[in-house]
């Protein structure tokens, strides 16, 4: 996707080696770019969210450990960097598949061999989420292009939820494909961007990047999208997943659940745009069996902007002494769930279906972890 009309990828390898992430802490305000040159510089970006969403998540981890390799390739390295990683984040589940996919590759091989099977490992996972995303993008451009076809051309109205566009992946984003595909195509196409808090993604990314890329938007708080939907001004919701179940469960940024619940109670469409690396086939019930990550309680009682001076700042929004409690995901029942929009096609969210449009990946596999 494109900045200032410059295309940009969320991660990539400079021709120096070095690999590069935009470092999303301080979007939309100051574009930073960041070199990570170390397996402890790689956990921070995951940990501190320099990087976020499932598929940059798991990319990253990848680079990681093709980093690490090239500084010690030994089987001690690879294990201890596989468990360092893992860490970081529990509730995404392309960082585990990341891992996993990056050990079977590398195990087998001699240390020495290892670093450059591991960069070239890396780079084909980066391509791949691309390519995943792109026909994301295609199928979910049917959804828009058929209710655009209904309304006569007249707008289509998107609500979306946290960030799952570019920034979260390698390049198109997974809910933001579609639109961006609609766009285009010469489709009319409006997307209402809820806020998201406690980190406020949807304001700090998806903005930034519909801004960007020329897509028509507004910014609304969290608690309008309920509003916005009984007035009809709604057509379809469109989110991103961190971790889908064998049987659709879908979790997501925490928020996903109300919205999916307005979206039933007014007879509005509620699509999760998923690439198979973020389906979890160990895991049927996404309520008890899905580790829902807690993080710090500084991300609901503060919040980061730019002041009246231009620069960046964190304020506090609470009274000294007040507990906060910040859980990061919620789970949102298949039940809840109008379709999958996957780079296969659209499918139901239950288990009969996922597993028909994913014969070869259904069957659970043991960990590849070394």
């Amino acid at each position: 996707m494109k900045i200032d009309g410059k295309p940009y990828r969320s991660i990539w390898r400079a021709p120096s080696g070095e690999v590069r992430i935009i470092d999303q802490r301080w979007l939309p305000h100051e574009l930073r770019i960041a070199t990570l040159a170390t397996r402890e510089d790689f956990a921070a970006a995951i940990q501190e969210m320099w990087v976020r969403g499932a598929p940059l998540i798991g990319a990253t981890a990848a680079y990681g450990v093709a980093v690490q390799m090239a500084h010690d390739p030994s089987d001690a390295a690879l294990r201890e960097t596989w468990h360092i990683l893992h860490a970081t984040r529990p509730t995404a589940i392309n960082l585990k598949w990341a891992l996993d996919d990056m050990a079977r590759v590398l195990a087998p091989l001699a240390p020495a061999e290892r670093a450059d099977a591991a960069f070239a490992r890396a780079a084909e996972i980066c391509d791949q989420d691309v390519e995943i995303n792109r026909r994301i993008g295609l199928h979910g451009l049917k959804i828009i292009r058929e209710i655009a076809r209904r309304k006569a051309g007249r707008r289509v109205n998107v609500l979306t939820h946290c960030n799952a566009g570019w920034p979260a992946t390698v390049d198109w984003g997974t809910a933001t494909a579609p639109i961006y595909h609609a766009v285009e195509a010469g489709i009319n196409v409006h997307v209402f961007v809820d806020e998201t808090r406690p980190r406020n993604q949807g304001a700090h990314l998806t903005s930034w990047e519909l801004n960007s890329h020329g897509v028509s938007h507004e910014l609304i708080v969290d608690n309008a999208g309920g509003h916005l939907m009984q007035h009809g001004e709604v057509d379809l919701v469109i989110v991103g997943t961190d971790r889908t179940t064998a049987r659709g469960d879908v979790c997501n940024k925490i928020g996903t659940y109300l919205k999916a619940l307005a979206a039933r109670a007014n007879g509005i469409p509620f699509y999760v745009a998923l690439p198979s690396p973020t389906i979890d086939w160990t895991v049927s019930d996404g309520l008890r069996d899905i580790p829902i990550e807690e993080r710090g309680g500084a991300e609901v009682t503060h919040v980061q902007g730019r002041d009246a001076e231009g620069r960046i700042v964190s304020v506090q929004i609470s009274p000294d002494g007040t507990p906060a409690r910040n859980p990061a995901f919620d789970v949102t029942p298949a039940e809840l769930v109008t379709a999958l929009i996957t780079e296969r096609g659209v499918c139901a969210a239950d288990e009969t279906a996922m597993a028909a449009m994913f014969p070869d990946l259904a069957t659970p596999r043991a960990s590849s972890r070394p």
